[in-house]
């Protein structure tokens, strides 16, 4: 503060000076300085220091993370490649020889390497390049569009298969790293990072898209992250920490046809039950129950109808048509009687509530899907614990091969 009342002084007496008239003689005036003051003057005008670099331990704490980052992607970028496919575009025969392009990533020693099915569908053609731009051919070995994973082979020398080590998304919580690498626009081995932002979300599968079969079967326990995922990604490895495959990327959520913050990975659970069946078989069958609800993630799962509908649990699948001819109508699972307004939504209500699978409690129809998809087989007989008005009982189901070209579902409510 003295400082600045010496300054503000001298500043004053320099303007002082200037205000007299000039044609009146200057006036002398006399400032009288201390040799403290002086120097507490001269100070406050010496240029700052330079700053000295910080420390080697703090440089390395600071670049732990880029240093993890990197790791990870010397050691995965080998196993993934460039999918390139010359296909037909589906009823347009005129047009021939599209291209497009996808991502890859090796997954044994035999030469498979896993993709989105979206990505080889079609294709009369497939290239695959290695990120040293080596390419070679492939075939088509089996495709899954319920899943929308594909399994490619190529011909190549052992030395440039390098594969994946596939990690456990089970273990997989909201807030862990995520990592995705890939050929975003053609951009081949970029890698992108962020987090887990969501989990047991719900995808209309590829099936569905396709073939726009309305309803059909969900693919259940997408990650969702908010790890850059443009096109071209899309079959690409999706990574923990540790370099381990936790999700095949799989989509974007857009509004413009570019990454706007909300990308998708099928699991690496349904990846270890589907890959190895498309290898041995070039299909996979999945197991059918033959009933539908209403969708939690639309605000109308059991937690959030529990208390408007009085319902006796707050988690499960409230249990709104059943098939006919179907394993649960042949169990005895019944759909719901009469049409309730829930938040202006007629919900069909009365049904059984199943709470838990094989002695596995599920929380909604996402976690009963997944649970069969990852664990179950057609022919399979698996136990329900079903709460049915003011009783819990047990319900064995005995599981039947999903059927093609959609549900046949009952769809109005009562009719089950």
């Amino acid at each position: 503060m003295k400082t600045i009342f010496l300054v503000c002084s001298l500043f004053l007496a320099l303007a002082a000076c200037r205000a007299q008239p000039s044609d009146s003689p200057p006036v002398q005036r006399s400032v009288t300085i201390s040799a403290g003051d002086r120097q507490t003057v001269l100070a406050a005008f010496q240029p700052t220091a330079m700053p000295t670099a910080v420390s080697d331990d703090l440089i390395a704490a600071a670049d732990a993370e880029h240093l993890l980052l990197r790791n990870v992607y010397e050691r995965v970028a080998p196993s993934v490649v460039n999918v390139e496919v010359t296909a037909d575009i589906p009823n347009h025969p005129v047009i021939e020889g599209t291209t497009s392009s996808g991502s890859g990533f090796v997954y044994d020693l035999n030469g498979h390497v896993v993709t989105n099915a979206h990505v080889v569908e079609g294709a009369r053609e497939v290239y695959v390049t290695f990120n040293d731009g080596y390419v070679v051919e492939a075939q088509i070995i089996g495709a899954d569009l319920f899943s929308d994973l594909a399994v490619i082979k190529i011909d190549v020398t052992a030395e440039r298969l390098h594969p994946v080590v596939v990690g456990d998304s089970n273990t997989v919580r909201v807030g862990d790293r995520a990592i995705a690498i890939g050929n975003p626009f053609g951009l081949a081995s970029s890698m992108t990072v962020g987090i887990v932002s969501g989990l047991g979300r719900q995808l209309p599968s590829a099936e569905l898209l396709s073939n726009s079969i309305t309803p059909g079967f969900q693919n259940p326990s997408i990650i969702q992250v908010d790890t850059d995922i443009n096109p071209g990604n899309s079959g690409g490895p999706l990574l923990n920490s540790r370099g381990e495959v936790i999700g095949v990327n799989t989509a974007i959520r857009t509004d413009s046809g570019i990454f706007e913050g909300v990308g998708f990975a099928v699991p690496s659970s349904t990846l270890r039950r589907v890959v190895p069946e498309l290898i041995e078989t070039g299909r996979v069958v999945y197991p059918w129950v033959g009933i539908t609800s209403q969708p939690a993630d639309l605000g109308l799962g059991v937690a959030a109808l529990a208390e408007a509908l009085n319902l006796p649990v707050t988690a499960g699948v409230l249990i709104e048509t059943v098939s006919p001819d179907s394993p649960a109508a042949k169990a005895g699972l019944r759909g719901g009687s009469q049409l309730e307004p829930v938040r202006g939504i007629d919900v069909c209500t009365g049904g059984d509530i199943i709470v838990a699978i094989n002695g596995t409690y599920i929380a909604d129809m996402d976690e009963l899907l997944a649970y069969l998809v990852a664990n179950t087989r057609p022919g399979d007989t698996v136990d329900l614990l079903v709460v049915r008005g003011g009783e819990t009982i047990e319900v064995p189901v005995t599981l039947e091969q999903r059927p093609t070209g959609g549900t046949a579902i009952s769809t109005t409510c009562g009719e089950s």
